[in-house]
């Protein structure tokens, strides 16, 4: 079996943006793909070092050690989302653009980013590379734009050919969520590419980092899931309540309270943010929700609401959270 020491290679860093699906079919127990939030991830996987960049950019290499930083070019405060700079030695620099969603200008963006970073560092060799979420949305490279220069990668086409030749690296076990296309085959194979991840010899912070987005992505693809039916899909040996992702989607829970609440400027604002916050918090933890718990929370309190909210991990049950389901012929919000 191959060594996979080469893969431990660490750093971790995030970039804010969107990303859409890859295009599955919708299935009755999964999201919409193109509600998928991957972007921020690319750029943390992007971090772990040389074998995210090999399998990101198809089979390209970093010669060297790199490290891999977001950067702002001063003057005009262009921000360059990733870039891998040598340390210590003369190679390229390589600038990463993720380009999620058709764009005319892509090209040109990534161009005009080569050439500012090329006017401050005119000794060294500057790459820059576009990865597209599909084929389709790349809008043709003008003139110039040509190897070595610019290249281009669509994770449509690359990701399922690196899942045949090395399913068993960690780098790209990560990526099931994205190239499976029905959950009944993500389902069967989500615990492998989990002990993948486990198994490979990485280095605590990249193994970490490869944890959370699967987890997270599995949690994008079922979010009607049990923690008790992801946990059996997911052999995590801490409880889900507990890991980052968890954490992340229910302070993206926490958010839509508080967006929405500032958005109607209004106590009453307020409390239905909290109020829908809640209710995706709940179907996260519990799945689809009756129409009783819908109400129940439609007509609360905002003392009510921040009780619910921070029980909610402790919760066994909706009932055990919110109280009984109502008797017929009872209201169902009382």
């Amino acid at each position: 079996m191959r060594t996979l020491r080469r893969w431990g290679l660490g750093g971790v860093r995030s970039a804010q943006r969107t990303l859409r699906g890859l295009g599955y079919p919708e299935g009755p127990a999964g999201s919409d793909p193109d509600d998928m939030k991957t972007d921020p991830s690319i750029y943390e996987f992007l971090a772990t070092g040389a074998e995210a960049f090999r399998v990101l950019s198809d089979g390209l290499t970093l010669s060297g050690p790199y490290r891999f930083v977001s950067l702002v070019l001063k003057g005009i405060e262009r921000r360059l989302d990733g870039i891998y700079e040598p340390e210590d030695h003369d190679g390229p620099v390589h600038i990463i653009e993720f380009q999620a969603q058709p764009a005319p200008g892509a090209w040109f963006n990534l161009l005009t980013k080569i050439g500012l970073y090329g006017e401050g560092h005119p000794g060294r060799a500057v790459r820059g590379m576009l990865v597209f979420l599909r084929a389709a949305d790349d809008p043709g490279a003008p003139p110039g734009a040509v190897p070595p220069l610019c290249t281009a990668a669509y994770l449509d086409e690359i990701l399922p050919r690196w899942l045949e030749r090395e399913p068993d690296n960690p780098y790209v076990s990560v990526f099931v969520p994205l190239i499976i296309k029905t959950d009944v085959d993500l389902r069967a194979r989500a615990p492998h590419a989990w002990s993948t991840i486990q198994a490979a010899s990485l280095e605590p912070t990249a193994r970490a980092t490869l944890e959370r987005m699967l987890e997270f992505w599995l949690m994008e693809r079922f979010p009607l899931l049990t923690n008790e039916e992801l946990r059996t899909m997911l052999p995590v040996l801490v409880p889900l309540e507990q890991t980052r992702a968890y954490q992340e989607i229910f302070a993206k829970g926490e958010a839509i309270g508080k967006t929405e609440g500032k958005t109607e400027g209004k106590a009453e604002g307020e409390v239905k943010g909290k109020a829908d916050g809640l209710k995706l918090l709940l179907t996260r933890r519990f799945g689809a929700l009756p129409r009783w718990v819908v109400h129940r929370v439609d007509a609360a309190a905002m003392d009510e609401l921040d009780g619910w909210l921070l029980g909610i991990l402790d919760a066994q049950s909706l009932e055990g959270l919110l109280g009984p389901k109502p008797r017929r012929g009872q209201p169902k919000g009382s």
